[in-house]
């Protein structure tokens, strides 16, 4: 039987809480999936992920492909297939085994401003790697540009997280539109995350996309955050676990 993971990329705009609800989705798979190999990507160069998860990052995606590339420049020309069996290998090796999943981070290029190389590699090692788990977490960088350069080009669920501002709502109605042209996914989904007033929820326009789930204003998880605490920290009933759970069963995930 053909092994088929289920990909989960969470995106949206900058400071809306991807980070945390990536996180949120990591630590419920591990509770509710014991059994499951369970993969968290970082993909976003800010790095919060490894924080809101409690691991330490000692080798980036980046450091691999560097010294994978610095390898081929020092030697003998080595087939494209050997590179990537490499890769896979080193890869596995920086995996932290954490509480019941394995943790990998994107890293930071040196050049400023241009990660395309990183992102290309990142897109190859999605397509590695999601044949060695039964789920991926990827928390995406803010905004489109991943999208863009399809280097979320096969998952099966889109979560796109926004605010309760309209320039929320902007963001992940244009990654929802963009998606559509460029990613193959079975499912796509919206949380309203940070909601202070229940009232303001109808004046939140998310059009064309299922709300998956709507978490208030959670002053434990930001004392959490403060506090540089990871998100097995959080109470099961927190508000963010409890809209992280309700969005993984509406995708039917668990």
């Amino acid at each position: 039987m053909e092994h088929d993971p289920k990909i989960l990329a969470v995106s949206g705009k900058g400071g809306v809480g991807k980070t945390s609800i990536s996180a949120a989705f990591v630590r419920l798979l591990t509770e509710e999936r014991p059994a499951s190999r369970i993969l968290a990507i970082d993909a976003d160069p800010a790095v919060g992920l490894s924080t809101a998860l409690g691991v330490e990052v000692r080798e980036t995606l980046d450091d691999i492909r560097k010294s994978i590339v610095a390898s081929v420049e020092d030697g003998a020309p080595r087939e494209a297939i050997e590179l990537l069996a490499e890769a896979r290998y080193r890869i596995f090796d920086t995996m932290v085994e954490g509480q019941a999943f394995s943790f990998l981070a994107i890293g930071r290029p040196e050049s400023a401003g241009c990660y395309c190389k990183v992102n290309a590699y990142l897109k190859e090692v999605i397509n590695l790697l999601s044949r060695d788990f039964d789920y991926v977490v990827i928390d995406g960088e803010a905004g489109i540009e991943q999208i863009n350069r399809r280097v979320m080009e096969k998952v099966t669920h889109l979560v796109l997280i926004t605010d309760p501002s309209r320039k929320g709502t902007q963001v992940i109605d244009t990654i929802r539109r963009v998606a559509d042209e460029l990613v193959m996914y079975d499912r796509c989904g919206a949380i309203v995350n940070r909601l202070s007033d229940p009232a303001m929820l109808p004046y939140i326009r998310i059009e064309n996309t299922e709300l998956l789930a709507v978490i208030s204003a959670d002053e434990a998880h930001a004392a959490n955050d403060i506090e540089g605490r990871s998100i097995f920290d959080l109470p099961a009933d927190s508000p963010i676990m409890r809209g992280a759970r309700e969005a993984l069963e509406k995708l039917e995930i668990l």
